[in-house]
């Protein structure tokens, strides 16, 4: 946790610093789109996408002068993420039958952006690349099991179990991070971008502890039975998303492209003059 407020603390200092030339360009931004999310646990499970997922956020970009073709920016978002995975394929003979745990949640992620981008069309159309590190808090968790939980006087009951995703400081993690790649397009016109973008997010860091912090997984079944299927927390659970977004832009302040088209002077060369007299 001390890294990651010393890598913040020297970002915003950057940032700072950056801002101060006034030829630069600053967009402000709002995003959002949709894509999906899954997992990739290990050990590996049965997984399967989950499609709908949604995005929204706010951006800001800084594009200094023509000569660097890279900008800086960053995004506050929020993004929900989540898995689906089959508990127990091998108690069933066609794949069509698996019965999934599915659990989805929500994440404010902030990434720190690296755009570089190139122009065309006289400065109407910015194609771009982006990468940056993400950084990440986790809430608002709910889960739905298509397995035999639930429990009465007569037994288990085949019937989808869904309900609220309780998270616990000795299962779960509620910071994360990872880094982000991807790319889009921004239609220019004076001082409005319209863009697309796709995104896809790889996460390091694990949603569910290691299975040397949270041992016992099968005393989720007193408490909440089909919360948490996992008879032991894999070793590792991060997650990725992929998005597909639009992008409204405003560039602050009115001036335009003409304040990037200044070019250093031509030094001028030496002249040799041939002298007649002596």
């Amino acid at each position: 946790m001390k890294r990651i407020i010393k890598i913040l603390t020297l970002v915003v200092a950057l940032s700072v610093a950056v801002v101060a030339e006034s030829t630069a360009q600053h967009t402000i931004a709002i995003t959002g789109g949709s894509g999906y999310a899954t997992a990739r646990p290990y050990p590996a499970q049965e997984m399967k996408p989950i499609w709908g997922t949604y995005q929204a956020g706010f951006s800001w970009r800084y594009y200094s002068m023509p000569r660097f073709i890279a900008c800086f920016g960053i995004d506050v978002e929020l993004l929900q993420r989540g898995f689906s995975f089959a508990p127990y394929p091998h108690l069933y003979e066609d794949k069509k039958e698996y019965r999934y745990y599915t659990r989805k949640l929500n994440s404010i992620i902030i990434p720190i952006v690296w755009q570089p981008h190139f122009y065309l069309f006289k400065k109407h159309l910015r194609i771009y690349l982006e990468a940056a590190p993400t950084f990440s808090f986790n809430f608002g968790s709910k889960f739905h099991n298509d397995e035999k939980y639930s429990i009465n006087i007569n037994g288990l009951v085949d019937a989808p179990i869904s309900g609220k995703y309780d998270f616990r400081l000795e299962r779960d993690n509620r910071f994360s991070y990872g880094l982000r790649g991807g790319g889009g397009f921004d239609l220019i016109f004076g001082q409005v971008e319209i863009g697309v973008r796709a995104m896809y997010d790889f996460g390091y860091s694990d949603i569910l502890r290691n299975r040397t912090k949270y041992y016992g997984n099968n005393l989720d079944s007193e408490t909440k039975p089909g919360e948490n299927p996992f008879y032991y927390t894999p070793l590792r659970s991060p997650l990725d998303n992929l998005t597909i977004s639009m992008k409204i832009g405003f560039r602050i302040g009115k001036a335009g492209f003409k304040e990037w088209e200044w070019k250093r002077p031509a030094f001028p060369k030496n002249k040799e003059v041939f002298k007649y007299t002596f």
